[in-house]
C-alpha cells in the first residue's frame, strides 16, 4: 500500500488524467478502501485542490476549477506566466513541445480559478506574435485543449469543419489523437457518419459543444500515426500523386522536406525516396523545384514533360532576359 503523502500525489495525478472516476474505480487504483479514497479527497480540499463529489451509485470523483490555486503550485502571477507560455508553444506548432505544452495546459487550465482565466485570455487576445518563417495557420490554444480533453476523455465531439475549398460542414467523431507537425495540428478521429478515419486540421475545426456520450476506444488506423498522418495530408489529399528519388541522404532531406508536404524513405544506395502529391502537375513542379536538391522523377511520367517544358520556358525567358552584348561579344554594354 502506498504511503499517504505517495497516494495523494497518485490519487492527484488520476483526477487530472481523467474528467471523473467513480470511487470504487480509484479504490481499485490505489489499491486502499473507498472510506480512504473519501479521506484523501478530503486532505486534497484542505490543500487547496477543487476536487468536486457527486453523490448516488452514477457518481464520481472530478477535479474542477477552484476559488483558489493549490497553495503547493504556483502563486497567481506564476501561474498566468506559465498558462501564456504554453498558449504560446502550443498555439505556434513549437517543433518537439507543442504537444507537451498542450497536455500541460489543459491541466492547468482546468484547475484555474475565473479571474485568473480571464488574465490569461486578455494577454492572448491582445498579443500579436511577430514570428520568422514561412506563414502557419494558427489555431487558438482553448480549441487544442478541447479537442484534447475529449481525446483523453473518450467523448464524441461535434464541430463545424471547412475543407480546403472553403465549404463547411457539421461532423459528429470519435476523436482519437492530436498530432502535431512544425507548422499545423491535425485531429485523427473516426466519423461517425462515414464511417472511417479522418484527419481534421485543427486550425479549421469550430467544436460545437456539448459534447458526448462517451465512447469505447477502437484501435488506432496505424501503428505510425505521425506517418498516417503525414501520408494523408501530403498526399491523400491531392488529386496528382508523384514519387521522386531525392539524391542526397535522409538527414539532408528531413530538412527540406516537411511532414505535411511528403513521407521519406530511406534506400540502400544512399539516395531517398519522396512520395508527394500536389493539386496540379503543374504545381507539383514548383514544389519540386522549391526542394533544392538533385532528383529524379519515378513517377507519373506526365510530371517529367511538364518538368521539360517548365525547363524550356524558363531558358527562353533566361536568354530574353540577358543584358546586351557589346560589339565584339566581350561584354555587357555600359
Amino acid at each position: 500500500m502506498l504511503e499517504t503523502s505517495a497516494r495523494l500525489l497518485r490519487l492527484l495525478s488520476l483526477l487530472q488524467a481523467h474528467r471523473e472516476w467513480t470511487g470504487a474505480d480509484l479504490a481499485e487504483r490505489l489499491g486502499v478502501t473507498a472510506r480512504t479514497v473519501r479521506r484523501d479527497v478530503d486532505r486534497l480540499r484542505e490543500l487547496g485542490y477543487p476536487v468536486n463529489a457527486s453523490p448516488g451509485t452514477g457518481g464520481g470523483y472530478q477535479l474542477g476549477a477552484g476559488a483558489e490555486l493549490p497553495p503547493l503550485l504556483l502563486d497567481d502571477d506564476e501561474a498566468v506566466a506559465v498558462a501564456v507560455g504554453l498558449r504560446t508553444a502550443a498555439g505556434n506548432g513549437v517543433e518537439g513541445i507543442g504537444e507537451a505544452s498542450v497536455r500541460a495546459l489543459a491541466k492547468l487550465e482546468q484547475v484555474l480559478p475565473g479571474r485568473l482565466r480571464r488574465r490569461v485570455s486578455a494577454l492572448n487576445e491582445f498579443t500579436v506574435p511577430m514570428l520568422r518563417g514561412p506563414a502557419r495557420a494558427t489555431v487558438d490554444a482553448s480549441v487544442l485543449t478541447e479537442l484534447a480533453a475529449v481525446c483523453r476523455d473518450g467523448e464524441r465531439l461535434r464541430f463545424a469543419y471547412r475543407d480546403h475549398n472553403g465549404d463547411s460542414s457539421r461532423r459528429t467523431v470519435e476523436p482519437f489523437r492530436l498530432v502535431c507537425t512544425e507548422r499545423r495540428w491535425y485531429l485523427v478521429a473516426w466519423d461517425v457518419d462515414r464511417a472511417d478515419w479522418r484527419t481534421f486540421r485543427a486550425d479549421r475545426i469550430e467544436p460545437r459543444p456539448p459534447h458526448g456520450p462517451r465512447f469505447a476506444p477502437r484501435p488506432g488506423p496505424a501503428e505510425d500515426l505521425a506517418g498516417y498522418v503525414s501520408k494523408g495530408v501530403s498526399q491523400g489529399a491531392y488529386a496528382q500523386q508523384a514519387v521522386l528519388r531525392l539524391h542526397c541522404a535522409p538527414e539532408e532531406a528531413v530538412s527540406a522536406v516537411s511532414p505535411s508536404d511528403g513521407v521519406l524513405e530511406a534506400e540502400p544506395g544512399g539516395t531517398t525516396l519522396l512520395r508527394t502529391g500536389g493539386a496540379s502537375l503543374d504545381l507539383l513542379v514548383i514544389h519540386v523545384l522549391m526542394l533544392g536538391v538533385e532528383f529524379e522523377v519515378l513517377e507519373p511520367p506526365e510530371l517529367v514533360a511538364r518538368i521539360g517544358a517548365a525547363r524550356d520556358l524558363l531558358g527562353r525567358a533566361t536568354e530574353r532576359s540577358a543584358p546586351p552584348r557589346r560589339a565584339d561579344g566581350t561584354g555587357a554594354a555600359r
